[in-house]
């Protein structure tokens, strides 16, 4: 069962923010010493493994610790400002991690074994394959079966976790202010009748976080993979609330008809596409979005306003598997979002994320 602590009847309200600091420092700490170890462990197994990435500066990791911070802070203010309840901050799938960890270190050796031979496009007999564009078939971040395995599926949101040393959900929870405002343009729609779609939305996860802010609209899912929608389906499952609808589908040819969602999210999807299919996915999303409403996007930072994490930049692509991803950091999705028609387009970035606010004209 997915644990959601009701930290307002737990801890007076004066502690509250001290335990959100305590529990993201522990989040922290144990994803840096996971990062550790298995670093040592690679280098073991994998030669040349420190010639495959840069190490990072003083200052550059300082300023990734301070960014981390303005990270944390805008996630606390945006709770005590009403965005989403407090309980949201403290939300975490304890069980599956005992249950899974202990496979994310089983699934180590696999991980090497790719990066030794080169190999990026490797499943096993019992995945089917057919049907999925090239691109899809790949073993990002050295996934063993890419993303079309229930084993990928239940390891993915808790090696996102470690990678991010606890931030992974701070960084999702950071569409849903938009998202409130962008819906609010519909306010003389009942909430019953709006309806909100996340594009790629693999495990469930931010799916469930807009569940928490928007009890009562009409949510639906997107996912190419079978395997991470059973998962999505089990996470969304835990709550009493109606269940999104989850549809297989390629982003680039959405399976709804024209002006029909009121907002559209996608959370990490646009680094793990190529170029064109970065246009054609922003494109689907525009036909399918109703004349004034929003479009979020949530990914990866960029070269052009990060220089200061060009580094790591750099890293990312080559240490995980990452083919898209060079490409990804200097293309531009203000143009590409325009091209597709949307306007009044902000951006913002948090920590070693950026987010595209992106409006209908109506």
């Amino acid at each position: 069962m997915q644990s959601s602590l009701n930290i307002e009847q737990l801890i007076p309200e004066s502690l509250t923010q001290t335990a959100y600091q305590a529990f993201q420092q522990g989040k922290a700490l144990f994803g840096l010493a996971h990062k550790n170890m298995s670093n040592r462990l690679t280098r073991l197994f994998v030669p040349n493994w420190e010639k495959i990435g840069q190490p990072l500066s003083k200052e550059e990791f300082d300023q990734l610790q301070q960014g981390r911070i303005q990270l944390l802070e805008t996630d606390w203010k945006d709770a005590q400002e009403g965005v989403y309840p407090t309980s949201l901050l403290f939300e975490n799938p304890w069980n599956e991690f005992f249950l899974y960890y202990p496979a994310v270190l089983l699934d180590l050796p696999l991980s090497w074994q790719k990066i030794r031979d080169r190999e990026y496009q490797n499943f096993s007999s019992q995945v089917e394959q057919d049907g999925y564009p090239n691109y899809y078939l790949q073993n990002f971040h050295y996934q063993t079966d890419g993303y079309l395995s229930d084993w990928s599926a239940n390891l993915y949101d808790l090696q996102v976790e470690l990678l991010f040393n606890g931030t992974a959900d701070p960084m999702r929870r950071r569409i849903l202010k938009p998202l409130k405002k962008g819906l609010n343009a519909f306010s003389d729609v009942l909430p019953k009748q709006i309806r909100v779609l996340d594009v790629a939305c693999g495990t469930g996860r931010s799916l469930k976080m807009i569940r928490t802010v928007f009890p009562k609209v009409s949510l639906f899912g997107a996912d190419l993979s079978p395997a991470y929608l059973r998962k999505a389906n089990q996470l969304l499952s835990e709550t009493p609330e109606e269940l999104p609808q989850l549809v297989q589908a390629n982003g680039e040819e959405l399976p709804y008809q024209d002006n029909y969602f009121h907002a559209l999210t996608s959370v990490f999807l646009f680094h793990e596409l190529p170029p064109q299919a970065r246009q054609n996915v922003i494109e689907e999303c525009f036909r399918v979005t109703k004349p004034g409403g929003i479009f979020i996007i949530c990914d990866s930072i960029q070269a052009i306003d990060s220089p200061q994490f060009q580094t790591s930049m750099d890293n990312f692509p080559k240490m995980f598997h990452e083919p898209y991803y060079k490409h990804y950091t200097t293309d531009n999705l203000v143009e590409r979002l325009e091209k597709a028609g949307f306007e009044n387009i902000d951006v913002e970035n948090h920590f070693m994320s950026k987010y595209w606010v992106a409006h209908k004209p109506v």
